[in-house]
């Protein structure tokens, strides 16, 4: 695949970290952080990972498929995490991830 044609992956791998980030940052600042801890440490591997593989498909990698895998799997994880939280942030980060599992799956198959 060209890079033109993973556009709209980088897209929504970029948009993902974006979401993840904000949602890191704001749930840090919730009166009870202690109860969003999980939902903090998933925004941060998830927010990595797509980071990650972004620029791994810029250069080309070989490795497309394991990474996406794996980055399917960890967004999984952060959207099934956010989506417990009432928070807004928390809501759109989920919707985010989501997008990004069905985007890295469609890579696979």
């Amino acid at each position: 695949m060209s890079h033109e044609q993973y556009q709209s992956v980088l897209e929504l791998l970029h948009e993902c970290m974006v979401a993840c980030n904000h949602c890191y940052d704001a749930c840090l600042k919730e009166n009870h952080v202690g109860m969003m801890a999980e939902c903090i440490r998933l925004d941060r591997e998830c927010s990595d990972i797509c980071s990650f593989l972004e620029q791994a498909i810029t250069r080309g990698t070989p490795f497309v498929n394991e990474l996406a895998e794996v980055c399917a799997k960890i967004c999984e994880a952060c959207g099934n995490e956010c989506k417990k939280h009432d928070h807004d942030h928390c809501q759109r980060c989920a919707e985010s991830c989501f997008k990004c599992v069905e985007a890295c799956r469609n890579l696979i198959a």
